[in-house]
């Protein structure tokens, strides 16, 4: 028991490294770049503290563009939350930028040059959201295609993608909006 009240304190990333014979090494400070990051950790309590700090620090902005639009500031905190959790830095493997994660398509569409700025990012991001609940008339849908783009959920029938990432992300945009 008190062994495992100290595995869950310690927190460190796992480095797996296999020598050319066959042997299996293990370590949380690699020696050489041979070794490969297998488990990833982190201090679940500091992220919970800063994610509060960041929702603290976008949520004037988030109120404002929200009114703008229409929308509910909930519904955009679960968005920028799953999208990016609140880091303006952020880029996706697929190109996305920014707290609303808009691709280059979108902040051409919206007029964004810099999809680093988080003004212009979450009034793009909000504008695209607002169009999308018109467009479709239902916020689920609007988030399937804030995630897989408009034309999935056409091809769909106006229905949820059956894709396993749009799918996910729908759900989870809609548990933090519900929160």
């Amino acid at each position: 028991m008190g062994l495992l009240v100290f595995a869950s304190l310690a927190m460190a990333d796992v480095y797996k490294y296999v020598d050319p014979s066959g042997q299996v090494y293990y370590s949380d400070k690699p020696r050489h770049s041979r070794y490969k990051l297998i488990i990833r950790t982190t201090n679940s309590r500091r992220q919970r503290q800063s994610l509060a700090t960041k929702r603290a620090l976008y949520s004037p902005l988030i109120e404002k563009i929200a009114k703008k639009y229409d929308l509910e500031p909930a519904l955009l905190h679960a968005v920028i939350r799953a999208e990016s959790s609140y880091n303006p830095r952020a880029v996706s493997p697929k190109g996305a930028v920014g707290l609303m994660q808009l691709m280059p398509e979108t902040a051409r569409r919206y007029g964004v040059e810099d999809r680093h700025d988080p003004a212009k990012n979450i009034d793009a991001g909000s504008r695209y959201l607002r169009d999308l609940i018109d467009t479709f008339g239902d916020i689920k849908l609007a988030v399937a295609a804030y995630n897989a783009g408009e034309a999935a959920v056409r091809k769909y029938g106006n229905r949820i993608p059956p894709y396993r990432e749009t799918r996910h992300y729908v759900s989870r945009v809609l548990n933090f909006y519900q929160r």
